[in-house]
This record gives structure tokens, C-alpha cells and sequence, in this order.
């Protein structure tokens, strides 16, 4: 199975320039997954909650998602995107898995960042797991990585592939991303984006680029640049993330004592 991201920067508000951008960019790769940064298609830095809804759109009827559909029919390929989701009078931030026949599921932010938790509505979705045939995936939206229960509960629902798109701005996920393979021995694609945006008199957001894959046991199998846009694909054997063996005594999920854990 190939599985890739595209790294770049999103232009604030050019949703078509956006769109057409990942259209081109993907027209001649070969991969089965691609996973493309959280918010691709709006840019990142909104100054006030109508802004937020008047630049979100519905699924799967908005422009992102018909573009994404057409370019999964056209591709035979999978697709995850994070996009500002508009549900009746409700935004939020929000990752689509698009398939070769449309849309198999949305995945709303359960833990908002910064000034995302003015303009959107904390996610509802729960963490679920989308088996499309050849692998298990699991979605999550950027700061859903501090949160190790996030990537905990995907693994124990199955997920072989963590897909994880992210506007970074903190130095940390990168090499969290090992941390978080390692322990739940599943795969990640981290797809950040890169540039810079300074809107409406707030500070400036720097954006970390560094996108990253990584293995169930902890290898960078790719790695981006801190700038510029980078498009990369690898090849993975999906089944190697159910293997949660570390030892001939320890399985990671099997040597789990939930009786002992207060998670309250």
C-alpha cells in the first residue's frame, strides 16, 4: 500500500486557488492514501466567528469535498483533508476520509487549539476507525496529538494508519508522533502545512512544515522540510501495525491492565 502527504501553504481565503492547487499537485501521483494538511482549503488564522462560517461548507456538498471526490474517482486513491465543516449554524473544524466513491466519514476536532475554541464547536464524533479494504484508518485533527488518549482509542478500535492533519505551530508533534507510534504500534501520517499568517492584528502564526510518516515501530519512513511544499509517498505494509507484539512476553494491548488506570 502507498501512502503519502502533500505539504503546503494554503492561501487565507482562496478556497478555489487553494483547491486547484491540490488538484494539480496530485495529478500525476501514485498512492492509495494521501493525507493533506487541516484546514487546506480556507487557510488557518480566522478573525471572527462569521468569517468561519462564510469560508466553511457543508459535506459533501462544498466545493473542497466535490473537488476531492472527483480526484478519488479519478485517482482510485483515498483521500483525507481537514476542511471548516458548516452544519446549520455550527463550524467545525473537521477532517473528510474521501474514497474512490465519495465521502466514508467525517471527523469533527475533539480538542480545539488556541483561538479555533471562538470560532468552531468542539467535535462530536468520537474517534471512529474506517476500514476501506486494504488498511484500517483512524482520523485526527492536529492538537488531537497531545491528547495520547486520541491516538489510544483509534489503536484500540483497530486503526492500522493514523491520518493526522495538522496546522503545527508548536515544535513537539514530530517527534510526539514517534512516541505515539511506538506505543499503540501503528502507523502515522502527519501532513502539516508551511508560510506563515498574520490576520486582523493578531500575532503572527508560524506554521512548522515537517510532516512526517512514521512506522509501528517508531522509524521516520518520511520526513518534510521546515519550508516549501514537499509531496511524499512511501510503501507500507498496513497488516505490520497488528502485530502488537514487543517481545516473545509482552503484547502491548494484551498486557494492559484498564482496572488499573483512573482515566477520571
Amino acid at each position: 500500500m502507498k501512502i503519502g502527504y502533500y505539504q503546503f501553504a494554503p492561501i487565507f481565503g482562496e478556497v478555489e486557488k487553494n483547491i486547484n492547487r491540490v488538484r494539480a499537485s496530485l495529478s500525476s501521483v501514485d498512492a492509495d492514501l494521501m493525507v493533506l494538511p487541516e484546514l487546506f482549503s480556507t487557510g488557518y488564522q480566522f478573525v471572527s466567528r462569521e468569517e468561519a462560517l462564510e469560508l466553511s461548507e457543508e459535506v459533501p456538498t462544498g466545493p473542497a469535498c466535490r473537488a476531492l471526490m472527483e480526484i478519488a474517482a479519478e485517482k482510485g486513491m483515498h483521500i483525507v483533508a481537514g476542511l471548516a465543516e458548516r452544519a446549520g449554524d455550527r463550524c467545525y473544524n473537521s477532517a473528510v476520509l474521501i474514497g474512490p466513491k465519495g465521502v466514508i466519514g467525517t471527523y469533527r476536532k475533539t480538542h480545539l487549539f488556541f483561538e479555533e475554541t471562538l470560532w468552531f464547536t468542539p467535535g462530536d464524533t468520537g474517534f471512529n476507525v474506517y476500514n476501506i479494504g486494504t488498511a484500517r484508518l483512524g482520523l485526527m485533527v492536529c492538537f488531537d496529538w497531545y491528547f495520547p488518549e486520541a491516538a489510544r482509542t483509534l489503536a484500540l478500535k483497530g486503526a492500522d494508519i493514523l491520518c493526522h492533519p495538522s496546522n503545527l505551530v508548536l515544535p513537539n508533534c514530530p517527534d510526539a508522533m514517534i512516541t505515539r507510534c511506538l506505543e499503540n504500534r501503528v502507523f502515522s501520517v502527519t501532513c502539516n502545512r508551511t508560510g506563515y499568517e498574520e490576520r486582523g492584528g493578531k500575532p503572527r502564526l508560524t506554521f512548522i512544515g515537517k510532516s512526517r510518516m512514521v512506522s509501528p515501530r517508531g522509524e521516520i519512513l518520511a520526513t518534510a522540510p521546515t519550508d516549501g511544499d514537499e509531496l511524499a509517498v512511501v510503501e507500507i505494509d498496513p497488516l505490520r501495525a497488528r502485530d502488537k507484539g514487543l517481545n516473545v512476553h509482552n503484547d502491548l494491548f494484551q498486557a494492559r491492565r484498564p482496572e488499573m488506570y483512573d482515566l477520571k
